[in-house]
């Protein structure tokens, strides 16, 4: 009988420790689901992620690392997302502000023709003004859309170890019929066997636009001279113009897009040429600078990464 009421008992006891036991793992449960629902309504809202407790329990510890994890990939993809519909936002805005002004010029010389009677020469004149707002338009436009497919990433710069001297060479000979006009003597000092890691195509595409500018700039009989050496960590290209010179005030507002200097404002260009340049550079792990005194030139050097170990190895090996 004692041991009857002693299994009863014992039975009794183990029901009320599971009953207990269960009642608090339901309890455990909730508190669980408020805590991971509570972290993933701030994920929504987009708000700081806290964690609101549950210390010393392994598993919300496990699951809140990755909670965590999984919020800053999404406040970075956010930020970067921001990041571009800001570009793209300027960039709109730019070009809206930079094609109005060909574009009312075009209008205007159509709405003269229409009016003048006859006049063939002065017909001809205002087409050759159109053709002219034709081709900065297009320029404008080309432009443009280097500078949006470079700032999206829609465009990939690839390096690869090769020889400068051709890609430098392709900038020059795309410089020379504008120099020629201007009578404008070029000069270039550049190693036939050096060789560093770049983009041909890009960085041709940086060189011409530095190469143009200076030809711009420079008066008539001016020169242009371009120096390449190899020096620890990268190699310098300097080039080097007769022009009127920058002032110091204004050296690192050259880089800016579309910024054109006061007293150039009649001239040629839309002012792309140098922003794209050093975005150019700055994707292949380089930097350019620029030293000048107004009236005195100016002296724009492009800094490529170089690795002057492997690359003796290279043009050993190859010889």
């Amino acid at each position: 009988m004692a041991g009857r009421i002693g299994a009863v008992v014992g039975l009794a006891l183990l029901s009320v420790f599971l009953w207990m036991r269960m009642r608090r793992l339901k309890k455990e449960i909730y508190s669980f689901s408020d805590l991971l629902e509570a972290c993933l309504d701030e994920m929504i809202l987009g708000q700081k992620l806290e964690e609101p407790g549950a210390p010393g329990d392994f598993l919300w510890d496990k699951i809140y690392g990755k909670l965590e994890q999984v919020y800053r990939i999404q406040q970075r993809q956010n930020a970067q997302s921001a990041a571009e519909k800001e570009q793209m936002k300027e960039l709109i805005s730019d070009i809206s502000h930079q094609t109005k002004t060909p574009i009312a010029n075009m209008k205007l010389y159509l709405d003269i023709m229409k009016q003048e009677a006859g006049g063939e020469e002065r017909q001809k004149e205002f087409l050759q003004k159109m053709e002219g707002q034709t081709e900065k338009l297009d320029f404008l436009l080309q432009s443009m859309v280097k500078m949006s497919r470079l700032e999206t990433g829609v465009i990939e710069i690839r390096q690869r170890p090769d020889y400068l001297k051709p890609t430098l060479g392709r900038a020059v000979a795309a410089v020379v019929p504008k120099a020629e006009k201007k009578n404008i003597r070029l000069s270039v000092e550049c190693g036939d066997a050096l060789q560093v890691s770049h983009d041909r195509k890009w960085t041709e595409e940086a060189l011409f636009n530095i190469l143009d500018n200076g030809v711009k700039y420079t008066p008539e009989g001016g020169t242009i001279d371009v120096f390449v050496s190899a020096q620890e960590f990268f190699v310098k290209i300097s080039i080097r113009d007769s022009g009127k010179g920058i002032a110091a005030g204004r050296q690192a507002a050259v880089f800016q897009r579309f910024y054109r200097e006061p007293e150039v404002h009649d001239q040629e260009g839309i002012g792309v040429g140098l922003y794209l340049a050093r975005k150019i550079i700055t994707l292949q792990r380089g930097y350019i600078q620029v030293q000048s005194q107004e009236g005195q030139g100016a002296d724009f050097q492009v800094y490529l990464p170089y690795d002057r170990e492997k690359s003796q190895f290279r043009e050993t090996f190859q010889l």
